[in-house]
């Protein structure tokens, strides 16, 4: 099935855009990859899944990606860009409307789990907390995505 976009196959299906793929995928990623499912069984938080067409993406809602490499060291199509020059992806956090730290509630479960410190909460008059994203640290591991009571957190390419 070579030639699969799943992009453009999830909009004709009419579904958002797709999850996307492991970190470091390569751009031709769709015609190297023959979805053995290796990648998904030596993945060490769970966050991938087999997706659209059958290959492997990331499901934030599941787990953040540790950058483990183990998707890259089982892949023997050599899906992936390797030796590790670039980010393994672009991909930052996104704040939705719904914040429960903006309606007043304490919920700080997204900056608890974020590693790379790169989460805050800003104090603000009258005792509120404004959530507060430094994309320049953040890793795009996507863990405060999983931790997200309320689902308002996305992953997409940073602008």
């Amino acid at each position: 099935m070579s030639g699969v976009d799943p992009e453009r196959r999830g909009l004709l299906r009419g579904r958002q855009a797709a999850l996307p793929f492991p970190p470091w995928a390569a751009t031709d990623f769709t015609e190297r990859c023959n979805r053995c499912n290796a990648c998904i069984r030596a993945c060490e938080s769970g966050v991938l899944v087999r997706g659209d067409g059958g290959f492997p993406r990331i499901d934030f809602t599941r787990a953040g990606c540790h950058f483990c490499a183990a998707c890259v060291d089982v892949c023997e199509r050599e899906a992936f860009d390797v030796p590790f020059t670039n980010a393994p992806w672009t991909l930052r956090p996104r704040l939705a409307d719904g914040c429960l730290a903006a309606r007043g509630v304490v919920c700080r479960a997204c900056e608890d789990v974020c590693e790379a410190a790169a989460i805050r909460f800003q104090p603000q008059l009258g005792g509120r907390a404004i959530l507060q994203i430094d994309t320049d640290a953040c890793t795009g591991c996507g863990a405060c995505v999983a931790a997200c009571p309320v689902d308002v957190l996305m992953m997409e390419e940073a602008a």
